[in-house]
């Protein structure tokens, strides 16, 4: 005996619409799927909104007339928004978890009604293998001039490589949504509620800078993205376009050296050594959309009083330039650092700091946010598995003993959620057959136990200080010698006086806290630098470093 075949889709409010005689005149998709002599559908599944309850009506009589074996089957969906991707992708995936998918019933999946959005979720949760079906698409007779209710139709199996493009196509798209999925998930924790109803608020309603605060790896980025894709929505909602350029994001700890200058606000040509031709820079790629300074506080003082510059005065010059570059965008800004404490260090300029401060939010760490753990790894489950076109779970014994230990004071998770997603990456690539098991578990935990464990001697010199001269000297041998073993051969290690460690072990400590050498020298040489006729704190810095054969780019 041969399976059933289902059909599960959308009910299409705009190509299924018709209430008189003369829709049977034209191309209805749901209704052209039991109009196909090959294609005989036992089972229609319709998702379709309370408020379109007569279209299906009719949908469902017209059905019964051209194809009368053809069970229609309704199911009611809520969405908020049928172009909101989290509240579409959220709505589709309780639809297929609480749907009861038969052994002994071949089913498809029909992408040509609903939103564009709700195609690409579709897609998502087939290719994740949630929905173990193939697609089909179904058009309109290709001569306008010729009516046709019947139209053609295509069933596309993901598994055949002839549709890798169309997987390509989808490929952008998902990339582009995981994010903001993420920043959606539902949260349990009552501060993280409140904090992200605050930003939704000031996403919509302002164009103040606004500073995400928050420990390395608390999602300061992946916010950022989710602030821009509200106030993208909020235009479009509102003027009927997208009136928000693009978002253009940029870590500035990367940013070293002279380079900086040119990447933040771009240069003419011949500006210095090696400008061969004109850079824009990202602050005007930015212009008229949204910039995001990931980790500002690694920001030199002299970009930090340009984009300052920018900010109040909508204005710029470029590297070599004395033409003014004029931009207009919203500035948000991420940090791991206490700026607050960086200004009263002297390392961030306090005006700086109170044109960010117009909104400042605080990200709590995972550790924080432990109610949340078990939407997380189940949102790491589906995206880790749409990557790799697998569904992975957990056995129930499993689940509890990795939450028991991710709940407990032994998961101390440093790198929060960044430990999280590498944690999962590793269940699920080493699990047999798609499923994380008890032994699993058992050997992560010990991975992770094993990660988070401090190496002997940390306390070293990176409690050292101006005002550390009082530890014990013996400590402050072994805490140099932990440094220096990094970084020198034995033949040095063996050769240094303690006076040269300790200092040596120092000045290392200092070059690792700045994001490069000239930073580094200024706070080496701030006493000395007045009495030198020409002080070039980065050239005596890398003299002293030479001394020991290192180099200021190798230490890290």
């Amino acid at each position: 005996m041969s399976n059933k075949t289902a059909v599960i889709g959308f009910l299409g409010t705009t190509l299924d619409n018709g209430f008189n005689d003369k829709r049977w005149q034209r191309w209805r998709p749901t209704v052209s799927l039991g109009l196909h002599d090959e294609l005989l559908v036992d089972e229609l599944h319709i998702l379709y909104s309370k408020r379109d309850k007569r279209l299906f009506k009719i949908i469902v009589d017209d059905v019964a007339q051209v194809s009368p074996n053809t069970t229609v089957i309704g199911h009611h969906v809520a969405l908020i928004s049928p172009w909101d991707f989290a509240d579409v992708y959220a709505e589709l995936y309780d639809f297929a978890a609480g749907f009861d998918f038969q052994d002994s019933t071949d089913y498809l999946l029909h992408l040509t009604t609903g939103t564009h959005v709700a195609q690409i979720c579709w897609f998502l949760l087939v290719e994740a293998g949630f929905i173990p079906a193939d697609l089909i698409q179904t058009s309109p007779c290709p001569r306008p001039d010729q009516a046709d209710p019947q139209g053609r139709y295509q069933v596309i199996d993901l598994d055949v490589s002839r549709y890798d493009g169309l997987r390509e196509r989808f490929e952008a798209e998902k990339q582009q949504h995981w994010q903001t999925l993420q920043a959606n998930l539902v949260t349990q924790n009552a501060a993280y509620q409140k904090l992200i109803s605050d930003i939704e608020k000031v996403a919509t309603r302002s164009t103040a800078p606004i500073l995400l605060m928050g420990a390395t790896g608390a999602g300061k980025s992946q916010l950022a993205g989710q602030i821009y894709a509200l106030k993208k929505a909020k235009a479009i909602s509102t003027q009927g376009k997208n009136t928000l350029e693009q978002f253009v994001e940029v870590n500035c700890a990367t940013l070293r050296g002279d380079t900086a200058m040119s990447v933040l606000f771009g240069h003419v040509k011949g500006a210095f050594t090696g400008a061969a031709t004109s850079r824009d820079g990202l602050l005007k790629s930015a212009d008229g959309g949204l910039l995001f300074l990931d980790e500002i506080g690694e920001l030199g003082l002299d970009e930090q009083a340009m984009l300052l510059t920018a900010l109040e005065e909508q204005r710029f010059y470029p590297l070599g330039s004395d033409t003014p570059i004029s931009v207009s965008f919203q500035l948000m800004a991420g940090t791991n650092k206490d700026l607050r404490q960086a200004v009263a260090n002297g390392e961030f300029r306090a005006d700086l700091f109170a044109r960010l401060n117009t909104w400042t939010f605080f990200l709590p760490s995972l550790k924080d946010r432990l109610e949340d753990l078990p939407a997380n790894i189940d949102y790491e489950l589906a995206r880790l598995g749409s990557e790799q076109q697998q569904q992975y779970r957990f056995t129930s014994e499993a689940r509890q003993l990795y939450e028991a230990f991710a709940m407990s004071a032994d998961a101390t998770w440093q790198g929060n959620f960044r430990d999280l997603t590498a944690s999962m990456i590793r269940l699920t690539t080493l699990a047999e057959s798609k499923v994380i098991r008890n032994d699993d578990v058992q050997a992560e935990i010990e991975r992770l136990t094993h990660l988070w464990e401090l190496p002997d001697g940390l306390n070293g010199l990176n409690s050292l200080s101006k005002e550390s001269a009082t530890l014990d000297s013996e400590n402050v041998e072994q805490g140099s010698y932990n440094i220096l073993i990094k970084y020198l051969d034995e033949d040095m290690l063996t050769t240094i006086d303690p006076f040269d460690a300790v200092q040596l072990a120092y000045v290392i400590e200092i070059c690792i806290n700045h994001k490069n050498q000239a930073a580094a020298g200024r706070y080496l040489y701030a006493s000395s630098r007045d009495k030198l006729k020409s002080p070039n704190d980065s050239d005596r810095l890398r003299k002293y470093l030479l001394k020991f054969g290192l180099r200021f780019d190798e230490l890290s």
